[in-house]
């Protein structure tokens, strides 16, 4: 079975690194014009161009960050006026932000809520409603496997996605009768810039295979996924082929979540 989204349209927030690029480059080697957001031009720019030189559709870039009413704004417009239309959001933006409950301010909470839940309900807010027009949308939230099963140390992030898991299932009984359909991905351990990051914070004693091979050995599949995998499932979601999957928060993590 081939994925096509020839003639759509997609919104990927967070898409300049690690698995929103991933996504951005399938949904574009699969035809369909895609607007990416982050808050660096520099960065945003050699995105663009790598997602352009895949010879899909038309590939724009939005510099605005998303987890201000203001960004999210930006973000739309900038997309609807140059390439016509959302079919298609991905709601992605966001970074790992854990620690001990009671060091966590008010500050930290408020930021990790901004990024990872309100951006999604202003995202959605704002495209909705010409998806329910057109009789046509996908809408996927981008979470991690913490969402079913938050650990002791994990807030506020696992707080966060687990309110994004609960909007997903809200989206999805109000766009199902204007065939708007709206899923969950929860990311497991998978090899994406932010692994790459946190390795070389730890400077160049340990190799990278040593360092992911460390990270993986708790994974019931014996190691960590490929973000082409992720963004094989998203690309799937996104398509006329998942049209009857909508409300489903589904686990991509080689095993590990201890919930379906």
């Amino acid at each position: 079975m081939e994925i096509r989204l020839d003639g759509r349209t997609a919104l990927v927030t967070g898409g300049s690194k690690g698995l929103g690029l991933a996504i951005a480059k399938a949904f574009a080697g699969s035809g369909a014009d895609v607007a990416i957001v982050a808050r660096r031009p520099e960065v945003l720019e050699e995105a663009r161009a790598e997602i352009e030189s895949l010879g899909g559709g038309r590939a724009h870039a939005v510099a605005a960050d998303i987890a201000t009413a203001d960004g999210v704004t930006l973000a739309c417009k900038s997309t609807m006026a140059t390439l016509g239309r959302i079919d298609i959001l991905v709601n992605n933006a966001g970074v790992s932000c854990t620690g001990p409950f009671e060091s966590i301010t008010d500050e930290v909470w408020q930021a990790d809520l901004d990024l990872k839940l309100f951006a999604a309900i202003r995202t959605a807010r704002l495209i909705l409603p010409q998806m329910k027009e057109r009789r046509w949308g996908r809408i996927i939230n981008v979470l991690n496997i913490g969402a079913k099963a938050p650990r002791a140390g994990s807030a506020p992030t696992s707080v966060s996605r687990a309110a994004g898991m609960a909007l997903t299932k809200v989206l999805a009984g109000e766009g199902a009768p204007y065939n708007v359909l709206v899923n969950a991905l929860l990311v497991g351990l998978i090899d994406s810039d932010q692994w790459v990051r946190r390795h070389a914070s730890q400077g160049p004693t340990v190799p990278y295979e040593a360092f992911t091979a460390k990270l993986a050995a708790g994974v019931p599949l014996g190691r960590m996924g490929r973000s082409e995998e992720f963004a094989n499932i998203a690309c799937f979601l996104a398509s006329d082929a998942a049209g009857y999957i909508t409300g489903t928060a589904i686990n991509v993590d080689g095993g590990t979540s201890p919930v379906v």
